[in-house]
């Protein structure tokens, strides 16, 4: 089976790689392969690569500056996996794309289920349910993944942002009052692999069976401000010198941003369970297999 995996420099495009060697044959795209801004040349580049499965995990994520740039951020997010989907519906290819929390309103303190209601916030949010909506209406077989506070002990992300600025500063002052679950590259590629166990030919069926869409996030839940404080305490268990003496807690309104963020991120991981048999670790665990990679330079096992 060819597999191609967009964003493969991102957190979940480079971490899907190797553990679908075993899958198959591993086809990555980098930006630098394929560039979603330019939606016309997505299309050559499939057809020159005439995948069996399509991985879309690449994205535009710069959440703050999609308020400057939407109609890049639209193109990205949206046209281009509308083109991808499109593209493989014909073929009966099947496509994993990965969507996110920020099509939810924030509202309310219940997990949100798959079937509830998208109202994004922010121009990012928006983005991205226009690319759930795109890939939905090509009719081929699908499965939109959405996940929420992705992080690794690699790239661009919250966990190393904590622990350059915990080497750094005397006090973190983090915001308390927007909940979710901090979920690992790791648990994400975890989930996906054991989807695809299931063998390609019953693919379509377990994604008609999801209708289409399902939650992958680490299991429990947490505020950014117990998500940096338990990255501080793990580091410093670690033995890692921190001049960090207090992670102090804020609200949201004392640190503001240009998109408005949700309050409530937390979903509900039934499908998950029932449909696909994928059970996530709860996010204490998963920061931890991170952490030990962060401090000791190389993968965890």
């Amino acid at each position: 089976m060819r597999i191609v995996i967009t964003g493969t420099t991102g957190q979940v495009g480079g971490a899907l790689m190797i553990p679908l060697q075993a899958v198959g044959t591993v086809l990555p795209l980098t930006h630098a392969d394929l560039d979603l801004s330019d939606v016309p040349s997505i299309a050559p580049t499939l057809d020159a690569l005439a995948p069996d499965l399509i991985i879309h995990p690449a994205a535009y994520t710069a959440v703050d500056r999609a308020e400057d740039e939407p109609d890049l951020a639209h193109r990205i997010n949206a046209e281009a996996p509308g083109l991808i989907a499109r593209w493989a519906a014909p073929r009966g290819i099947p496509l994993i794309h990965f969507s996110t929390d920020y099509v939810f309103d924030g509202s309310g303190v219940r997990p949100w289920r798959e079937d509830d209601r998208p109202r994004p916030l922010s121009c990012y949010g928006t983005s991205k349910l226009a690319g759930e909506t795109l890939v939905r209406e090509a009719g081929g077989p699908h499965l939109i993944v959405r996940t929420s506070w992705v992080y690794a002990a690699k790239g661009r992300n919250f966990l190393r942002t904590i622990a350059r600025l915990a080497a750094e500063q005397t006090e973190l002052r983090i915001v308390s009052d927007q909940i979710g679950a901090p979920t690992s590259a790791r648990t994400i590629v975890n989930a996906v692999v054991q989807i695809l166990a299931l063998g390609r030919d019953n693919l379509t069926k377990s994604f008609a069976a999801a209708d289409g869409l399902v939650h992958v996030a680490a299991a429990g839940e947490t505020s950014w401000h117990g998500f940096a404080s338990a990255v501080v305490d793990g580091l410093r268990t670690r033995g890692t010198d921190l001049k960090v003496n207090r992670v102090t807690p804020i609200a949201t309104r004392d640190y503001p941003t240009k998109a408005k963020r949700p309050g409530n991120s937390r979903l509900a991981l039934e499908r998950l369970r029932t449909v696909f048999g994928v059970v996530t670790p709860p996010w204490e665990l998963a920061l931890n297999v991170e952490l030990d990679e962060l401090v000791g330079g190389h993968p965890a096992d």
